[in-house]
């Protein structure tokens, strides 16, 4: 069979992508960046509140075994001898929360993810504590106090949960973002598991003073945060140690970077300036800005882009972070049932190719870029009778675009300098009608690399560019030149400015639904039903009306 005669040159590199809907390990030839084989594991998330969004530390770990177990045996039919695989990247899920139990190895709490809005009265609260004129927290984090970062989610979890009070009384207890529990779990657990983390990801708890790249005792202070139970921050490519399990046992795990880090090295951003924006469950404009943090004034964050070595100099970013992309597709799924699959979203769109005057703001967590906005809640309005499932599905898919315009303004103005392209990645690209769409309402070509996997390729980059590991070069002209495919705007800046001038309406009639009630409260509302957020009706209250939600004209 062919397959059995594939020729591999070169030594391999895995990549655990951890991310918020699903787990995957690839492995690629660490000489040309040709992804070898793939394995991919949904994960489940939980609602147990209006506004609450959990995951199972413990289901996220067994996820990754099984992704590196079963790539492995693709690899086996395809003739590969993983002995080849030099090296193991980590890029994950950021801001998530986990606190687990270092001498059971036990979680102490579901891991609280990014989406979760249980922390808004904590934030509310924290915020009157900052000076006007000194706002050290932004000052020093790059972030702006919101629910989304990891510090608000601890703070919680040691207020609320007395397994979490009293394993930190006994110091017992470790904290980590999602990349922390697996390095510490992969690398032996309770049997001498290293706890750490790198630049990255430490840059999205709120701890961390992005200046000095050290947890900061005021902040951790301010948030009542025991710096004890941080993990050791390092670089983003460096042998953190062994893994200590499974089919990959002995191999090093040598990078780690937060997703939107490793997309932003995948695609090779390494020039000042250059940037690219991943459609995963939510979407995420970086912008590489140098050594230089740049603050932004349009409401874009400042983070760690990533720090490629112990002696590497450290690159920033400016973030434009978008809470709903990939999501509202899995809402529509899961939630409705206007669809079976993610991939119908598609075809449904195809049907009708317009939205029908219907737009969709997709605002289940609140507002994040530009606005930060968290008393936004989702709405659907531009309703008539004539309106259908194929128009809804347009209007998601055009939420994401409209989104993306928002925050590529936003950098524009921060940056002085338009993007003359958008590099894309993520698992949305796929869609050739988000593709076009986003090309149609940016007024600029959006360029897509031919293999899309760029998040878990800059991971396995980081991996096999660690010292000790050396397998992978980072320099210009070592890099593998990539295919891209080119989507051109297909319509006139008047008629794209018109439809998103009625967005940006939509997005103001979305904004103070949420009032002081916080979901800390645990009182759900009557909408609670819809755990990830309601919309509103705007038109007609008739669309409920079975014919009109499945009908197509």
């Amino acid at each position: 069979m062919a397959a059995s005669k594939k020729a591999v040159w070169g030594p391999l590199v895995g990549a655990v992508d951890q991310g918020t809907s699903s787990t995957r390990f690839l492995v690629f030839n660490s000489k040309t960046a040709e992804l070898l084989s793939h394995h991919q594991v949904e994960i489940k998330q939980e609602f147990p509140r209006e506004g609450w969004v959990e995951q199972d530390p413990k289901e996220i770990l067994h996820s990754v075994y099984e992704c590196i177990e079963k790539t492995c045996e693709k690899l086996g039919q395809l003739n590969i001898d993983i002995s080849n695989i030099k090296a193991i990247g980590v890029s994950n899920q950021r801001e998530t929360t986990v606190v687990w139990d270092k001498i059971t190895g036990e979680p102490l709490y579901n891991a609280v993810v990014w989406l979760d809005l249980r922390t808004q009265s904590t934030v509310e609260s924290l915020s009157k504590r900052i000076p006007g004129n000194n706002n050290f927290v932004k000052s020093k984090t790059g972030l702006p106090l919101s629910t989304y970062f990891s510090a608000v989610k601890l703070h919680w979890l040691l207020d609320n949960v007395r397994k979490v009070q009293k394993a930190v009384e006994d110091k017992r207890a470790l904290f980590g973002t999602i990349d922390s529990w697996l390095i510490w779990s992969l690398t032996g657990g309770v049997s001498g598991g290293v706890h750490c983390t790198d630049v990255t990801n430490a840059s999205r708890t709120m701890l961390f003073n992005i200046h000095s790249l050290e947890w900061d005792k005021q902040l951790c202070d301010f948030f009542g945060i025991p710096m004890e139970i941080l993990p050791n921050v390092r670089s983003s490519s460096e042998i953190y140690g062994l893994m200590k399990a499974g089919a990959l046992e002995g191999v090093p795990i040598s990078g780690c970077l937060g997703d939107q880090s490793a997309a932003l090295v995948g695609q090779m951003c390494f020039q000042i300036g250059e940037a690219k924006n991943t459609y995963g469950t939510g979407c995420f404009l970086l912008c590489n800005t140098g050594h230089k943090c740049v603050f932004s004034d349009h409401g874009l964050l400042t983070t760690v882009a990533y720090k490629l070595g112990r002696d590497k100099p450290v690159y920033y970013a400016l973030e434009g972070s978008v809470a709903i992309a990939g999501a509202v597709v899995r809402w529509l799924r899961d939630n409705l049932g206007i669809i079976k699959t993610s991939e119908e979203i598609e075809k449904l769109a195809k049907v009708v190719g317009t939205s029908y005057g219907c737009y969709f703001v997709p605002a289940f967590s609140g507002l994040y870029a530009p606005y930060w906005e968290p008393s936004a809640r989702g709405i659907i309005c531009g309703l008539t009778q004539f309106t259908n499932k194929c128009h809804i599905a347009f209007a998601a898919l055009e939420a994401v675009c409209f989104q993306t315009r928002e925050i590529l303004d936003a950098m524009n103005r921060d940056c002085g300098i338009p993007l003359s392209h958008l590099q894309v990645d993520g698992g949305m690209t796929s869609n050739k009608i988000l593709m076009q769409l986003q090309a149609d309402i940016l007024c600029i070509p959006v360029v897509k690399p031919s293999m899309p996997e760029t998040t878990a390729l800059g991971a396995a980059m980081a991996a096999g560019a660690a010292e000790g590991v050396n397998v992978w070069s980072l320099e210009p002209e070592d890099l593998s030149a990539v295919t891209m495919e080119r989507f051109e705007p297909q319509i006139n800046a008047e008629e794209s400015e018109i439809r998103y001038s009625t967005w940006k309406k939509a997005v103001m009639k979305s904004m103070g639904w949420v009032t002081t009630q916080s979901p800390e409260s645990g009182d759900p509302s009557i909408f609670c039903s819809l755990p990830l957020g309601f919309f509103i009706v705007s038109s007609m209250i008739m669309l409920i009306g079975a014919r009109y939600i499945s009908g197509v004209p």
